[in-house]
């Protein structure tokens, strides 16, 4: 370790365990600037994201100067169900990977999609046709389209890569098209249907769902049972599938899509950040809890592992796997005493 706790991060980075010890102050300035002056383990975890490496500051206590997506998701998940915004929640996932995202850019952004549809007073219209109009104006003149070449890309879950490039998956197009259906005075709701996102448009006597990633098609009964069966799902189609979903599940769902993405492609340090969000927006969370104590022991940071798996123990003492989670709880536990004596 440099100086008085420099942290080296890029090229010259390498897998090396630093130790803050109290009263000492470790320094990181890229791309923000966090100190922390408590006793803990920082470690390079050797990922990037746009970019931008990835740390692992478990383990340490932090005081943030300016943004950090972990302390400002964290707040976010705090707040009652009913102040959660769904734009905010969608945009701070971003800005795990593009740390210095312009929120309000992407806000401007949506307002723009949707002043067509205010100047041609789509507010006043009947459900079915404000739908039709939305689907005109969004897919057909304004190019949006499900992403069939690569579904898995991560940027398809980032709004702002989905409103730049025009292709996303079904959650994420379909928050396109609630958000601006929104900003234009149309009642549109998100709709976390199984195996499929889709979102709705709803009037005084009507409720209209919507496809946004197949254009915006407007689905009847029979063709939500026909998408229910086609998404491999074994349950029988009820209305109670087209119901608008909270913020807290949307955003939910989207965090598992990229925990999906990030564990099959060995992203660790990525997928670390997802577990930790999941955990904030969850926070009776077990399996996640486990996920991420098994993942922070690979990734080097054993206190911090032994922490979530003891707790996980503690939350679910009688789950199967528990026998196997108190054995890597042992080795974590051995590796920190050896990483304290050194």
């Amino acid at each position: 370790m440099r100086g008085h706790g420099e942290i080296p991060i890029g090229d010259d980075a390498d897998d090396t365990i630093f130790r803050v010890d109290d009263g000492d102050c470790a320094a990181i300035i890229f791309p923000h600037d966090l100190r922390s002056g408590g006793q803990g383990v920082v470690r390079y975890a050797g990922a990037h994201v746009a970019r931008h490496q990835v740390l692992d500051f478990h383990g340490a206590e932090l005081t943030i100067v300016g943004y950090t997506s972990i302390v400002d998701f964290r707040a976010y998940a705090e707040q009652p169900d009913d102040e959660l915004d769904l734009l905010e929640g969608a945009l701070l996932i971003a800005r795990d990977a593009y740390p210095g995202l312009d929120m309000a850019l992407v806000e401007a952004d949506l307002s723009a999609l949707a002043e067509p549809l205010v100047a041609a007073r789509v507010a006043s219209m009947p459900a079915p046709i404000q739908a039709r109009a939305l689907a005109e104006h969004l897919f057909v003149r304004g190019g949006f389209r499900g992403n069939r070449d690569d579904y898995y890309d991560p940027k398809n879950s980032f709004l702002n890569e989905v409103i730049a490039r025009k292709v996303g998956i079904p959650i994420s197009l379909s928050l396109v098209y609630v958000e601006v259906a929104r900003r234009a005075g149309v009642q549109a709701s998100p709709v976390g249907f199984p195996g499929h996102f889709l979102a709705r448009v709803d009037d005084h006597d009507r409720r209209v769902v919507v496809d946004p990633f197949h254009g915006g098609e407007t689905l009847d009964e029979v063709a939500l049972a026909d998408l229910l069966r086609r998404a491999g799902s074994k349950l029988k189609y009820s209305s109670d599938m087209i119901r608008a979903t909270p913020v807290r599940h949307v955003v939910v769902r989207m965090l598992m899509n990229l925990r999906g993405i990030y564990s099959s492609r060995g992203e660790y340090a990525r997928l670390l950040l997802i577990l930790d969000h999941l955990i904030d927006i969850l926070p009776d969370a077990s399996e996640e809890l486990r996920d991420r104590g098994l993942l922070l022991g690979r990734l080097g940071a054993p206190e911090a592992a032994a922490r979530d798996l003891d707790l996980y123990i503690e939350r679910q003492p009688h789950a199967s796997d528990v026998p196997e989670i108190k054995r890597w709880l042992e080795r974590f536990r051995t590796s920190s005493q050896r990483t304290r004596q050194n």
